[in-house]
């Protein structure tokens, strides 16, 4: 079976062996695994920061990418599907792509969430000896709708142990240029979480975007924390 994947900027720029991990964790499934390489961004960062017309340049560029196939589309990222899935549509209601788009929803696939609920796996095989805590990313949770997913998967990792942390669903702090914007704020709020994942006495934060773990790591490297982070492709992918 032939699937197509989308690589998000974050994970392109600045973690491509999370996608290079997320091709051979497809693989190991037993998945031929298609790549445009012209695709780049989904426009969420744009359109958060209210330049829908910029974003809506992005969006038209990224369904003509991903449309012709027909398979299914899987990223590692919930947050970029969650923004193709919810505010696409918007763009596209009175748009000549509107039929491409109307085609392409249904295939639009983050990885946890194909694995459990489209496929029916929830263990790959994966080893990581670690004590690990979760954190929910806003986008994940409350734009794509995944908990449980990631957590499935999770538990059957050997070796691996995970300990919820106090507020796991509350917001680290990036949120994209708000980062930027409002320093102060986001700081504290990721100060807050990685505190929260350090009381669990957890060697590893795990979560499905890249954005918010390359905020959390930021904050734990300033500080020289005894903590880090990793993406849940790179714990499903360890071990082999």
């Amino acid at each position: 079976m032939q699937v197509e994947i989308f690589i998000p900027c974050f994970v392109d720029q600045i973690y491509p062996g999370t996608a290079k991990n997320l091709v051979r964790l497809l693989e190991k499934i037993g998945l031929e695994v298609l790549y445009n390489p012209e695709q780049t961004c989904c426009g969420q960062m744009a359109f958060n920061s209210g330049y829908w017309d910029e974003s809506r340049v992005l969006a038209e560029k990224l369904v003509k990418e991903l449309s012709a196939s027909g398979k299914p589309v899987i990223a590692p990222s919930a947050s970029c599907m969650g923004m193709i899935r919810n505010y696409y549509p918007g763009f596209f209601h009175n748009s000549s792509l509107h039929l491409q788009y109307k085609n392409l929803h249904p295939n639009l696939f983050e990885v946890t969430d194909y694995l459990v609920n489209v496929m029916n796996i929830t263990d790959v095989g994966a080893v990581f000896p670690h004590r690990v805590t979760y954190h929910d990313a806003c986008a994940a949770l409350r734009e794509y709708g995944i908990r449980e997913e990631p957590r499935k998967l999770l538990a059957n990792v050997e070796g691996l142990t995970l300990i919820e942390m106090e507020e796991s669903d509350t917001c680290c702090g990036f949120g994209g240029t708000f980062a930027v914007k409002n320093e102060p704020i986001s700081v504290a709020m990721g100060q807050q979480k990685v505190e929260f994942a350090m009381a669990t006495g957890a060697e590893y934060i795990v979560s499905t975007e890249a954005s918010c773990l390359m905020h959390l790591q930021g904050i734990i490297d300033k500080q020289n924390l005894p903590i880090k982070t990793i993406h849940i492709v790179d714990v499903l992918t360890s071990g082999w």
